[in-house]
């Protein structure tokens, strides 16, 4: 099988529009390169069907190497959509191979869960789930699908929120967000369960947050949580810092609400 280079734009940046492309930057006199190679060609054989291997020699394109920003071999960036999506320099032992590729190659059902995103932002949930129902009957480890059904679920049905949940580990990008979805869905537990709550004087405060967030009432919760954090900071073992970080996470940085309760939030944490 030839993976020399022969035409970068038809090989490598048309190509990756189809299927993502991996290109190899090498030279004959590195030796590293010569180490990587073969574990390179072998893997790109066995996984052909999701990714395309390309070798670029860098002192028969220069040009090439230094319109990437090649700076040291062997360095190796992925195309997706014709352009750079991830890369790696140094000649990565096998096994380490392998999990950078798991972790960078996109989902054949990439296209799919932008159609749900679509579906999402054009508030049809029900459209949107069953796109993401296929997604993960199709690849059962897609991480990013079972996320925003864990989203769609979170309040309707928190036990199939949860399940979802379950398929994304520590290494996973998607676990911060699953932790704040874990974290909520622990606040529906107390929901759920409020003989659980210890008494004091911050209870009826601290639930009534939480029924406004399982309302989606996320400006009411933010301030009955950092009510609860102005009376008593360890109620809950600090449930409502966390409930308030876990909001904060969903809605996002630059969302008004995450913004307008933001200084309040901070001021509670020193009170």
């Amino acid at each position: 099988m030839a993976y020399d280079m022969t035409d970068f734009q038809r090989d490598v940046l048309d190509a990756s529009r189809t299927k993502p492309v991996l290109v190899d930057f090498w030279a004959d006199w590195c030796g590293p390169c010569k180490v990587l190679g073969p574990t390179l060609e072998k893997l790109a054989a066995e996984q052909s069907d999701a990714w395309t291997l390309v070798k670029v020699d860098t002192e028969a394109h220069p040009d090439l190497a230094g319109q990437y920003q090649v700076r040291s071999i062997p360095n190796c960036k992925l195309f997706v959509d014709g352009r750079v999506q991830d890369e790696f320099v140094g000649a990565l032992p096998e096994h380490m191979l392998r999990q950078w590729l798991q972790k960078a190659i996109p989902s054949p059902q990439r296209s799919r869960l932008m159609e749900a995103q679509s579906l999402l932002g054009a508030n049809q949930p029900e459209r949107a789930r069953s796109v993401l129902e296929s997604i993960v009957q199709a690849e059962p480890e897609n991480t990013q699908a079972h996320l925003m059904l864990a989203q769609l679920l979170l309040y309707a049905d928190p036990s199939a929120a949860a399940r979802h949940l379950d398929h994304i580990e520590a290494d996973d990008d998607a676990f911060p967000m699953a932790e704040a979805m874990r974290t909520l869905l622990h606040l529906f537990e107390r929901r759920a369960n409020p003989r659980e709550l210890g008494d004091g004087p911050m209870r009826a405060t601290f639930l009534e947050a939480i029924e406004k967030l399982h309302q989606q009432d996320f400006d009411g919760a933010l301030d009955g949580f950092i009510a609860v954090m102005e009376g008593d900071r360890s109620y809950d073992d600090d449930g409502a810092r966390k409930a308030c970080i876990a909001i904060f996470r969903l809605l996002g940085e630059d969302d008004e609400r995450t913004r307008r309760h933001r200084r309040a939030f901070s001021s509670a944490l020193y009170v």
